[in-house]
């Protein structure tokens, strides 16, 4: 009985298992889940804990053992989509960019985009003018540290934080001096409602970009913004395709395609007057290779959701989305959620206090990814949650020197994004591509994109090469599969770029090749399925039509036609007969061995 007791209770363990969750303010939420239980579960768990209500902005990332970041999809298990063994570790993130983060309902749903394009910011993701980027760094501050105090603030105060991956101290002055003179009296909550309306009209704004090479080898950086598809290629943006424009997404294999319809405008100059007329619609195809298969479709299906949440009217709206125009070939992926116009007007409906939200003071630290918040509480109830700070007390280190795209010699152009009058476009033809940065887009130099964790090489080694610590968040992401210092320490920043863009795909090549044999196979034994599948069911209803007794029009009026008689008595009648000829000639010889 006891042995029976103790058997029950090991199995009753074994369906569950701890989750733990990284948030915006780098604390962490542990939970025990069972082991059947939907991301929607968890998700659902973290809100609460949040005390979110426009939860529809955010999803839960992961990273697999081969270091290629997912979606955590909302409708399935978690134990079956997660490749490695729990426990489990996830990171909420802002999956789908607001369009106009100012216009949020509620001021918590605002502080936590704040904290996300805070990190592109630090990352290299979100580029900007030197201008935009004081005034962004100054209202991080005053959102952080308050007004400025000549008591607490000595000179250089500016200088113990890092805003960007790299910047000069010309910049730091310029912070500091908006920071001082143009900011005070600004409370938390209004510096982070003006960082948002300033970030929201950058081009990078909503950004996570995924790396690929177009077809002449050239590295580029695919993205989805709220706004469209965007490709970033050197300095310059040179494809940005709005959603309504955007008709079909498709992969197969490494291979990414985009298909689009984009009308032309053309212009007609007269001495000092332009004409602007609108041509027929041009057809666009797009072609771009992954690192990996699992890379492309991994961004397959953020533009697939990103294009859903954008683009439809209603959720009703969305359908099962193939990566293939063969119905037996391919992956099939179907957005589960609500869209971006069916958010806000729920949104629009909330009515309550508005929940309460704790800040902490700003401590400069190197150790962490970010700038470090403290806890954040919430009026609601939670259990079985744990809230983890890292450290922030590791006093001052000076800037490190590495080779990071920085983000303060970029032209940026605040409407570019945004639907342009004929006017506008007058403008726009002179110049097709748009110029992001005077360097090269490069957000591998400070954190890889897809495949990788959320904090790149790069961080690791200039840790490494300043002599500072690594916050928990970088040892637990190391555990995760990141590769450490150590291992890393003697690559340049050239290496450490081409690292980024191709070490995952030249380390799993053979694997891919393997991986698309084997997706060929299954798809001709998926075609042979359906076809033997078809000739069943068309020899059942011949079957029908001819031996049954059914009195129907449609059937007696078949049994009729002399062209039915003729294949009855010439060809079905004889095939009938072979087969139960056989049948005898088989049961005999089964009757004889007995």
């Amino acid at each position: 009985m006891l042995s029976r007791f103790m058997s029950g209770s090991i199995r009753n363990l074994d369906r569950e298992y701890n989750c733990t969750v990284r948030l915006l303010d780098d604390t962490e939420y542990t939970c025990t889940i069972q082991r059947d239980a939907k991301g929607q579960y968890l998700f659902d768990l973290i809100c609460h804990h949040l005390n979110l209500l426009e939860k529809d902005y955010f999803g839960i990332r992961y990273v697999d053992p081969d270091k290629q970041r997912h979606w955590l999809e909302f409708t399935k298990s978690i134990s079956k989509q997660m490749k490695s063994q729990p426990p489990f570790t996830m990171c909420l993130r802002v999956k789908f960019y607001p369009p106009d983060p100012a216009a949020l309902k509620e001021e918590i749903t605002r502080y936590l985009v704040f904290l996300q394009i805070k990190r592109d910011l630090y990352h290299g993701r979100l580029l900007c003018k030197t201008s935009d980027a004081a005034v962004l760094a100054a209202y991080i501050l005053q959102a952080e540290i308050g007004d400025y105090d000549p008591g607490k603030h000595p000179e250089g105060y500016s200088s113990k934080f890092q805003f960007f991956p790299k910047h000069s101290e010309k910049l730091e002055r310029r912070i500091a001096e908006i920071h001082k003179t143009e900011l005070m009296g600004q409370t938390p909550e209004t510096a982070e409602l003006n960082f948002l309306r300033k970030a929201q009209i950058l081009e990078t704004y909503g950004v996570d970009p995924h790396p690929c090479k177009d077809v002449s080898g050239n590295p580029a950086f695919l993205a989805f913004t709220p706004f469209g598809f965007v490709v970033l290629q050197g300095n310059k943006r040179v494809h940005f395709l709005k959603w309504n424009e955007v008709t079909k997404l498709k992969f197969e294999g490494k291979t990414f395609h985009i298909y689009a319809s984009q009308k032309e405008v053309s212009c007609i100059h007269y001495g000092e007057t332009v004409s602007v007329t609108e041509a027929s619609e041009k057809k666009i195809i797009l072609t771009y290779f992954a690192p990996t298969p699992e890379a492309c479709k991994h961004l397959w299906k953020c533009g697939v959701e990103n294009q859903a949440f954008y683009k439809l009217e209603k959720s009703s709206q969305v359908r099962t989305v193939s990566s293939s125009n063969l119905f037996f070939k391919g992956s099939r992926f179907r957005y589960s959620g609500r869209v971006a116009k069916e958010v806000m007007e729920q949104s629009a409906k909330i009515k309550r206090d508005p929940p309460e939200i704790h800040r902490a003071g700003l401590v400069p630290s190197r150790s962490c990814p970010s700038i470090t918040h403290g806890p954040r509480l919430s009026s609601v109830p939670r259990t079985r949650r744990r809230a983890v700070h890292i450290s922030i007390m590791e006093g001052l280190e000076s800037l490190r020197d590495s080779a990071h795209s920085t983000p303060v010699r970029s032209v940026s152009h605040g409407d570019s994004f945004m639907p342009r009058s004929r006017s506008q476009a007058t403008e726009a033809c002179g110049s097709s591509e748009a110029v992001i940065s005077d360097e090269a887009y490069s957000p591998s130099d400070s954190v890889l994109p897809t495949p990788v964790a959320e904090h790149s090489l790069e961080l690791a080694v200039s840790r490494q090469i300043n002599g500072a610590p690594c916050s928990i968040e970088e040892e637990k992401e190391s555990e995760a599969g990141t590769p450490s210092a150590g291992e890393a320490g003697d690559l340049g920043a050239d290496s450490r770029a081409l690292v980024s863009g191709l070490g995952t795909g030249v380390g799993l090549s053979s694997l891919g090749e393997t991986e698309q044999v084997n997706k060929f196979v299954l798809s001709v034994l998926r075609l042979l399925l359906v076809t033997i599948g078809l000739l069943f069911v068309l020899l059942l209803l011949l079957i029908i039509l001819t031996e049954s007794d059914l009195d129907i029009a449609f059937l007696r009026d078949i049994r009729q036609t002399p062209e039915f008689e003729q294949f009855h008595y010439e060809y079905f009648c004889p095939l009938r007969r072979w087969f139960a000829c056989k049948l005898r000639w088989v049961g005999g010889l089964l009757i004889n061995n007995k």
